[in-house]
Formats: structure tokens, sequence, C-alpha cells
């Protein structure tokens, strides 16, 4: 497993795609806190994220797990789809964001977060 590493500074592209390189090439998982306004990047799966940002104390319902392709850029950098999105709890069905408010302060923080 690659390392998990907290976000809460901006970063350049250029470390996101060394990151990326060290995982899954093209792109980097990421489970964002966004209550906290932070994410977290570089695990194999979004659950060990998300269990590293609950050991650290952020709450579930805040956190949402995402793909962002280092390549792409503006909405095409994330897809909004992971396993420990399923939360019938919040209505959310599916392993997608399905909530456009939840998505817009996820592309929020990310855009705070990757500098160009």
């Amino acid at each position: 497993m690659t390392d998990i590493r907290l976000v809460d500074q901006p970063i350049s592209r250029n470390k996101l795609k060394q990151i990326a390189k060290q995982g899954f090439g093209d792109m980097v998982k990421a489970v964002v806190d966004i209550e906290k306004e932070l994410m977290v990047l570089g695990g194999d799966l979004h659950a060990d994220e998300e269990a590293w940002l609950l050991d650290q104390g952020s709450k579930q319902e805040n956190l949402w797990g995402i793909n962002i392709y280092h390549e792409l850029d503006g909405p095409d950098m994330i897809e909004y789809d992971s396993m420990i999105n399923i939360r019938p709890k919040q209505n959310n069905l599916s392993r997608n964001v399905e909530d456009k408010k939840i998505r817009e302060i996820i592309a929020a923080v990310v855009t705070k977060l990757i500098a160009d």
C-alpha cells in the first residue's frame, strides 16, 4: 500500500502526479472530509483512507470517496465513485455521490487543495 497523505494545504499537480505514479498511474484515490475541508490521498482503497480519517476524528457522514485524474481539468478531474459512498441513511444508494450539493462541496475542496 502507498502512504496515505493528509492534504490540508494546497499541493501542486506535479506532486499529485508523483503520488499517482506510486499507485494507479493516471489517478489517485482520495477521501474528502467536507466538514473539515481536507482530504487524504494515496491509499490502495478508499476504505483505508476513510479509516485513517476516522482515527483522526472525522465523522463518517462527512467523508466521501473520489478518484482524481491528475491529467484532466475542471469537473472531469473528479470521479465521484467509491464503495464507501453507499449510505442508505444519507439517501445515497449507489457508489456515486448522488447529492449535487455534496458534489459541489467536494469539487470546491479539491479545487482549493490542488494548485495548478
